[in-house]
């Protein structure tokens, strides 16, 4: 039995939490791995074969479109700053890795990055505000390659040698949902890793120098980190697993409260049913909770990560929250599917 089936034959039913997904049709059949809310009423996505797509009405219509001369591409992460403004990042090797942007809602895209560096992969992006961004790579040559942005991506300037992270033999990132890089205030930025450690970079002055920390989460071929979130300089969460395991519930999430310099620990309760790509916050009954999808389904925690219960068991592979009030989320996955999540009609009382 899955860890969800367990839960269940306890009692704790699926959509325990008030909230529930609702459908919305995208325009697309393709993966969609990427999504940026703005506000309740613009979100973008982003997918394979070059695609985005965009609803500047909370969702009730999707327009789908493709970036020109990207057809061939595979955008894992978007940013969104409004419904004209957007940063898509698409992986690859070599010449694959790139970063477009718009300013006129897609009309028009400009090629702003394109990786030149033998052995590079970047797998994410993260920006602090419109102008300040930064993104990843996997190693090259023993160091993790970053890049950052200091004018809306007029320029990105690759970290020099001398301040690019270490990383150990078998490590890299991971580009399930563009968000295994996280920021947070002015200057803090964080990214993990996964294969041979399950680790956690951390950086207070926007990649000048960097720490790193061990976590608790699982590791080997096709494990580790996938995704952060910072609600404070000083606490986060990580979530992952392994993907090739996506049933498996042990080392799929891990809190710090030192800002991921020295400690990450797994939580004592129960944990997300199963390997988990990607995680948000969500402003519930005035607090925060969390959101964590996989392609087993999504959880929900009220406790800051400490304890979850499963909510569906519909596949996604990103979610994502209006940055300025949380109060709404979508999640995108498989066949161009996406989600917008309400709340849930109350149970009938019992006689």
């Amino acid at each position: 039995m899955t860890t969800a089936g367990v839960w269940l034959a306890l009692g704790l039913a699926l959509g325990s939490a008030d909230v529930k997904w609702e459908p919305q049709t995208s325009g697309t059949t393709v993966r969609l791995r990427g999504v940026s809310a703005v506000d309740a009423r613009v979100a973008w996505a982003s997918g394979d074969k070059g695609t985005f797509v965009r609803t500047t009405d909370g969702g009730k219509t999707w327009k789908a479109a493709t970036v020109p001369g990207a057809e061939g591409l595979d955008f894992r992460d978007v940013d969104a700053f409004s419904e004209r403004t957007a940063y898509l990042l698409s992986i690859g090797a070599g010449d694959q890795s790139r970063i477009y942007k718009t300013t006129d809602g897609g009309e028009h895209w400009t090629l702003q990055f394109t990786n030149a560096l033998p052995g590079a992969f970047f797998n994410a992006m993260a920006f602090w505000d419109e102008q300040h961004g930064i993104a990843f790579s996997d190693p090259v040559e023993g160091q993790l390659v970053v890049i950052t942005t200091e004018d809306g991506g007029a320029t990105w300037k690759p970290a020099p040698s001398g301040v690019r992270p270490a990383a150990l033999a078998g490590e890299a990132g991971f580009a399930a949902s563009g968000t295994s890089i996280a920021v947070h205030g002015t200057s803090d930025v964080w990214f993990g890793l996964g294969g041979s450690a399950a680790r956690v970079f951390h950086s207070a002055n926007r990649g000048r120098d960097w720490s790193v920390a061990t976590t608790p989460m699982a590791s080997g071929e096709g494990a580790g980190v996938f995704s952060l979130y910072f609600w404070s300089p000083s606490a986060g969460i990580a979530v992952g697993g392994n993907y090739k395991q996506p049933e498996v519930a042990t080392g799929n999430v891990a809190l710090t409260l030192d800002a991921g310099k020295k400690k990450w620990s797994a939580p004592a309760g129960n944990p997300p049913h199963g390997y988990r790509s990607c995680v948000a916050p969500l402003t519930r009954e005035r607090r925060m909770w969390l959101l964590a999808v996989g392609p087993t389904g999504s959880d929900v925690s009220k406790d800051a990560g400490r304890s979850w219960e499963p909510l569906d068991t519909t596949g996604f592979h990103a979610v994502s929250t209006p940055p300025r009030t949380r109060d709404t989320a979508w999640a995108v996955g498989e066949e161009g599917r996406i989600a917008k999540l309400v709340a849930a009609a109350p149970a009938p009382k019992q006689p």
